[in-house]
């Protein structure tokens, strides 16, 4: 996913394989087999590429060991990862301890309403994966036009649809003007 992302990045740059090589000082060869995903980039060489493509590094850095299923390719997931944004936290109130069921987790946040419940009641923590890629029924963190949701996803011919558990909350269908972004994945 990680070279999905680079190739994703430089092109919307306006830039070419050739012109991120010179400026990295990567070989050519080794950034093409980075982007088809044959490879991954050093920390160093990461660090390198976010640089020249000016975008923060981290944000590709939690992408570095995921990997598309077909689908998620067919349907342009890569598209809605947020590359140059980080999420905004309003308040902080602690830490609280990480369970070992959820080694991979980058944030505990606090469920904000009840659309999601049963599964996750108001009030709670859950805890998210930043960048993770999301397959059909994944609960996820979303951003839709400037909303943070928590919801379930899914993806049918080409479509994302986001679900609520609790049925009082009505389905929202992606429009391809939506600016939409996925956030991450909750962890069960």
């Amino acid at each position: 996913m990680i070279g999905d992302m680079i190739a994703k990045v430089r092109k919307e740059k306006g830039m070419t394989k050739t012109e991120l090589a010179e400026i990295t000082g990567i070989n050519i060869g080794h950034l093409t087999h980075i982007e088809k995903g044959e490879r991954n980039p050093s920390h160093k060489a990461l660090r390198n590429i976010c640089k020249a493509l000016d975008i923060p590094y981290q944000q590709l850095m939690y992408t570095y060991d995921k990997v598309l299923n077909e689908d998620q390719e067919k349907y342009g997931l890569v598209n809605h990862i947020a590359h140059n944004k980080v999420l905004a936290v309003d308040k902080l109130s602690s830490f609280i301890d990480c369970p070992t069921s959820t080694p991979s987790a980058s944030l505990a946040i606090k469920v904000p309403d009840v659309a999601m419940e049963p599964s996750f009641k108001k009030g709670e923590y859950i805890f998210i994966e930043f960048n993770s890629p999301l397959v059909n029924k994944d609960i996820g963190i979303f951003s839709v036009n400037g909303e943070i949701l928590i919801r379930k996803f899914f993806c049918k011919k080409g479509k994302f649809t986001l679900k609520a558990e609790n049925k009082s909350f009505e389905d929202i269908a992606i429009a391809e003007n939506d600016d939409f972004y996925i956030i991450g994945k909750v962890l069960s």
